[in-house]
């Protein structure tokens, strides 16, 4: 019978030559891989480019998904709400089990946070730190990084522009390593659409498949996303009274890609999450006042601040 190895048809003659003709298939096997795309990016410039592009137009999300997370108080799993929206707004409601419905709201425009928990009787206020946003991801970053995440797209140390080397992994991906201050480095891995590799470069959508942070020899965070697919558009919200005028979508059409899987590791503080989106879509009217809350009656209110 024929088989075929990296592309190249074989015949198989025989069992008492299997073991022969499998070790001289071994050294083909070595070479196997994904070629690179006919037009591949130049530089990490580049790269960083084209992945920006491709989520360009999805400002924000909304989401229900799945959330798995694990922390100090061990393993959590439920329902999720959410909408996040760039740079760093937050909001996620916690649907518990049994129909009990919401019991546990974070909410954060980028400057405040706060998180009502139904469950202890409490009501966190502080800024919107990275460790104050763990209180419920249990993962310590920044609302920006999280919400880059969160839409496909990579957050970025500061660099220098020409900083930065890019190379071809025969796993399918651009490997991008950027050097960045206080001995921090950060690598991502960007994969060109699988419909993209014949186009010139300047025209490959980009999918962000894995991120890591490293600081002095030790990881800050990793990232990886997968189960990428092209998400729909939000349709504006209509007051079913009729009485208000059609909320409007927060930003352009859009139908980018999104990763519906998305886990983030921080190892030294023994914690990870994961977010399986089950419905998204891009640019969802925004009501007024959805970044914020204010304290429910009968909530204990806890001023918190942190040090990240």
């Amino acid at each position: 019978m024929l088989r075929n190895v990296c592309g190249t048809h074989v015949r198989m003659i025989g069992c008492r030559y299997a073991f022969g003709f499998s070790l001289a298939l071994s050294g083909i096997a070595l070479g196997c891989g994904t070629a690179p795309p006919r037009s591949a990016l130049p530089d990490a410039r580049s790269a960083l480019d084209r992945l920006h592009a491709s989520q360009a137009c999805g400002l924000g999300i909304q989401a229900s998904a799945k959330i798995d997370h694990f922390g100090a108080q061990g393993r959590v799993r439920g329902d999720l709400l959410m909408f996040a929206v760039a740079p760093g707004k937050l909001r996620m409601d916690v649907v518990g089990p049994m129909n009990l419905g919401v019991v546990a709201t974070l909410a954060s425009d980028g400057a405040r946070f706060s998180l009502s928990d139904l469950r202890e009787k409490r009501f966190f206020a502080g800024p919107a730190k990275a460790c104050n946003i763990a209180r419920l991801t249990t993962v310590s970053m920044p609302g920006h990084v999280l919400v880059s995440l969160l839409r496909g797209d990579a957050p970025v140390l500061k660099h220098e522009p020409a900083a930065g080397t890019v190379v071809w992994s025969k796993s399918g991906y651009y490997v991008v390593t950027l050097p960045s201050t206080r001995s921090a480095e950060e690598e991502l891995h960007i994969a060109p659409h699988p419909s993209d590799f014949d186009l010139p470069w300047q025209k490959q959508r980009m999918r962000l498949v894995d991120v890591e942070v490293r600081q002095q020899g030790y990881v800050v965070y990793h990232a990886s996303l997968g189960a990428h697919g092209a998400a729909p558009m939000a349709s504006p919200r209509v007051d079913p009274d009729g009485i208000d005028p059609p909320l409007p979508v927060s930003g352009p059409l859009c139908s980018a890609e999104l990763p519906r899987k998305i886990e983030v590791d921080v190892p030294s503080k023994n914690a990870d999450v994961q977010f399986r989106y089950e419905n998204v879509t891009w640019n969802p009217p925004l009501v007024e006042g959805l970044f914020e809350q204010t304290p429910t009656p009968g909530l204990q209110l806890e001023r918190v601040d942190c040090k990240d």
